[in-house]
């Protein structure tokens, strides 16, 4: 039979026994000490230095924007002392970019940025964006020549924002007063060593320059020092161009325009300004932040309309400014801040429309835009302000509702400078809209050196 039908009869084996002697005794603990240096000198499974740099620098470049658009600079900072592996890394991040607003600020950053030491290359190579103020009125401010100096240190510099503030005599200061006594303020004109440091420095191609002073000749100045400009923003003071002095063509075929003057800049200035421009139909944007006069508007369509991809102003209430916008065949963006714009407008957007901002109230005619929405195919993204009371009216559902359906991303906010964030990208005019700002959109041969 098998195994499984019954175990076979055996006889139990014989007991022996044996005879066992068991001493115990205590070992001695171990001092405090060596179980320390025992524990130091284990290897960790995942060390620190262990996690490849590449995933490192992905976590901190997702990190890099805090909640305002602007770098995390205290999260930077801790990360630069974290380790050493992490330390040269978040400092380049650190350093891409920069504000200077002191002279104590532009003393710490030549030390930085010394090129005498390769480290100090480093770091002044990946400087790409910087802020610097020229305020005169405070005492140890920053000054050209420290500027200039500031600049040249900067191989790789492609945007200069710069604000200037006139200087008004002790004691005569007034605390919020006016901007247009602020204006009135006398600010020094470009010394000629500072303009030779800037013109023997970076060929920056992003300009944005806050003049609040009564000098007319600064902009002028910096305009001449730099011929490969492509995107070029004007605030405060509007230039005037002097009916003594004839100027040479501007050099630069520009792609980007943003004007926000306290008054209306001549056209004078935009013909001789936009000329190169219009030759070579190069400009793309034009981000106009206070409301032009329908012959302003008019003057730049005319000139520029045909190969615009992106056009902001204010409001498009009136027939004027909604018939200028609907010359411009080739539009990729539209925005606008008001809640009130002309319905035909959106009617009669082109095929090609890719980002469209306006703001919402219960007043808003929606049905143009829910119409523009299920129409055109190209349509990326719509970003809606919802001023008082917006996000009451009854039609935003329907809205939402065709966003969804097509495909299309809705961005809806309360905060208009939340808004403004969204839609302000990067000075480099995008291949699509809307304008993102993105470690990625900065240009490939800066891009190379910042993560090499």
């Amino acid at each position: 039979m098998t195994f499984c039908g019954y175990l076979p009869h055996s006889v139990p084996p014989m007991v022996v026994e044996h005879e066992i002697s068991l001493t115990f005794a205590s070992s001695p603990s171990p001092r405090y000490s060596e179980v320390y240096d025992n524990m130091m000198n284990q290897t960790p499974r995942m060390p620190s230095s262990g996690i490849p740099i590449e995933i490192v620098l992905t976590i901190l470049e997702a990190a890099y924007f805090d909640d305002r658009g602007s770098p995390d600079v205290d999260l930077l900072s801790k990360c630069t002392l974290v380790c050493k592996a992490w330390s040269l890394h978040a400092q380049k991040l650190l350093f891409r970019r920069v504000r200077l607003c002191s002279h104590s600020a532009f003393a710490s950053f030549t030390r930085a940025v010394d090129r005498s030491s390769p480290r100090g290359q480093i770091l002044g190579d990946v400087v790409i964006q910087m802020r610097a103020v020229l305020d005169y009125n405070q005492p140890g401010c920053l000054n050209q020549s420290s500027l200039a100096v500031a600049v040249a240190n900067c191989p790789n510099l492609y945007e200069l924002d710069l604000a200037q503030y006139g200087c008004v005599a002790a004691g005569k200061d007034v605390i919020g007063s006016p901007a247009q006594e602020r204006m009135r303020r006398p600010a020094p004109s470009f010394d000629e060593h500072s303009l030779a440091l800037l013109n023997a420095g970076p060929r920056i191609t992003a300009l944005s320059f806050s003049n609040w002073s009564e000098n007319n000749l600064s902009v002028l100045q910096l305009l001449e020092v730099w011929p490969s400009l492509k995107s070029l923003s004007i605030t405060g003071t509007s230039p005037v161009l002097s009916p003594d002095v004839t100027y040479t063509p501007f050099p630069c075929a520009l792609e980007e325009l943003r004007l926000n003057c306290q008054r209306e800049p001549a056209k004078e200035f935009l013909g001789w300004l936009l000329g190169r421009s219009a030759e070579e139909k190069s400009l793309r944007v034009i981000d106009l932040e206070r409301q032009p006069s329908p012959e302003l508007l008019d003057f730049l369509v005319e000139k520029h309309g045909e190969t615009l991809h992106s056009l902001a102003i204010p409001s498009f209430a009136s027939h004027e400014h909604a018939h200028a916008a609907m010359r411009c065949r080739s539009l990729r963006e539209l925005r606008t801040e008001s809640s009130c714009s002309s319905p035909v407008i959106f009617r009669q957007m082109p095929e090609v429309i890719q980002h469209l901002a306006f703001g919402l109230d219960p007043d808003t005619l929606l049905n143009p835009i829910i119409d523009l929405v299920k129409t055109r195919d190209d349509l990326q993204a719509v970003t809606v302000n919802l001023w008082r009371d917006g996000h009451r009216h009854p039609q935003l559902a329907c809205l939402q509702m065709a966003c969804a359906c097509r495909g299309v991303d809705l961005r809806l906010t309360r905060d208009v400078r939340r808004m403004r964030l969204l839609v302000r990208g990067d000075p480099i005019v995008p291949p699509t809209y809307p304008r993102t700002q993105t470690l990625d959109s900065m240009q490939p041969a800066v891009r190379s050196v910042f993560v090499a």
